[in-house]
């Protein structure tokens, strides 16, 4: 298979819109539009096929890597139309691929609809973000709007710590370096670090996959400076519970501490196919409060969902919501907003009360609930301070 070929089957993935293109030995090339797997109608690739195509567009230092390791991941420019973050891995022996398109053009904050308190938790002066979701859920595209909004409106030193860099971002009101793991740097928590000694104002740090790296985050977001950064969580409160769980017990109780003051808000997000074509995506935004602070330094993280359910006049949401009024629109099926809740059966039985016409207005909206004390939340907190 040839440069030619390669170039081919990228021109297809960027004309069709395809999210994904799969390469793999015993089937056509495949791509992922709209969420579904789409296979091309073209030959069925042989080992030397996936391995052809591989060596054309794979750097030498990736290719050790792949011999040595079994997998590398990389970045790669397809001429001035698009970039693709690739993953090429070992399987039964053959060499498989999975070319993840990354548009040219950044999409804003505005585009993306997400909750519009995202541009007020990123122009802090400090604190921790997170974004989280599951893989192919847009995390990505969402950090490069926040960064985007930054590098349009503020002066401020932005880092980005990537593996490998996805979007490119060009100086604009702000001065902006972006470090790839492998390449610039060795690690996550040695370029978090490092970060610290070059004047930042804002570090994003593409994934939070380590205790190291986490331990590093929360330093840099209590020293000053405002950090962005990821996890595979599919829930506000289930993110929380997973950064502590990193930690040994006898930690646990300290990182509660630091956390309920480094961390600002937490956008968890989910992508569903539009019923008229296209992706839209669900978000769940947590603001951390005073009170949602001394939850998490009080290990009562499993009241954070409460309170995000009374904290609308705040900005926040909550993921089944969003799912609901998605469904209620008309943008999403039923089928698809039931498969990415948090709650699907609640989900689906708030959908047939709907149906039926049994939902007053109050409860499409989400009605407040009260805490454990029998005092509803925002009563007892009239005037809420921010972290």
């Amino acid at each position: 298979m040839s440069t030619v070929l390669a170039d081919k089957l990228l021109e297809t993935v960027y004309v069709q819109g395809a999210s994904d293109l799969h390469i793999t030995v015993g089937q056509p090339p495949v791509l992922r539009l709209h969420g579904r797997l789409i296979r091309l109608e073209t030959k069925i690739l042989e080992p030397d096929d996936t391995v052809a195509l591989m060596r054309s567009i794979t750097p030498d230092r990736c290719q050790q890597e792949l011999q040595q390791r079994g997998t590398t991941d990389f970045g790669m420019a397809y001429g001035d139309k698009a970039r693709f973050r690739v993953s090429v891995f070992k399987q039964r022996g053959n060499t498989g691929m999975v070319l993840r398109q990354i548009p040219n053009k950044l999409m804003s904050l505005e585009e993306l609809n997400t909750p519009p308190i995202i541009k007020d938790l990123i122009g802090r002066s400090r604190g921790l973000i997170l974004v989280t979701g599951p893989t192919g859920s847009g995390k990505s595209t969402t950090l490069a709007a926040c960064v985007d909004y930054l590098n349009e409106s503020i002066d401020h030193h932005i880092i980005t710590i990537e593996d490998p860099i996805e979007f490119y971002h060009y100086h604009k009101k702000s001065t902006i370096n972006q470090r790839e793991v492998g390449v610039d740097v060795p690690t996550f928590s040695e370029a978090i670090r490092r970060a610290l000694r070059q004047d930042p104002d804002v570090i994003l740090v593409g994934e939070l996959r380590d205790l190291e790296t986490i331990e590093a985050a929360i330093t840099a977001a209590e020293t000053g400076h405002v950090v962005f950064g990821t996890l595979h969580t599919s829930s506000a409160a289930g993110t929380i519970n997973r950064i502590i769980d990193v930690f040994p017990t006898n930690q646990q109780d300290q990182i509660r501490t630091q956390l309920s003051t480094a961390i600002i808000g937490i956008l968890a997000q989910q992508l569903l196919p539009r019923i008229q074509g296209g992706r839209v995506a669900a978000y769940e935004m947590l603001v951390v409060t005073s009170a949602i602070a001394n939850l998490i330094r009080e290990n009562k993280t499993f009241r954070i969902t409460s309170s995000i359910q009374t904290g609308h006049k705040l900005g926040m949401q909550l993921l089944d919501e969003h799912l609901f009024k998605l469904w209620k629109d008309g943008i999403v099926s039923k089928e698809d907003a039931i498969a990415k809740a948090n709650l699907p059966d609640g989900l689906a039985e708030r959908m047939l009360r709907h149906e039926q016409g049994l939902s007053s207005d109050e409860d499409d909206e989400g009605v407040d609930e009260k805490d454990e004390d029998d005092v509803p939340t925002t009563k007892r907190n009239p005037k809420i301070k921010y972290m």
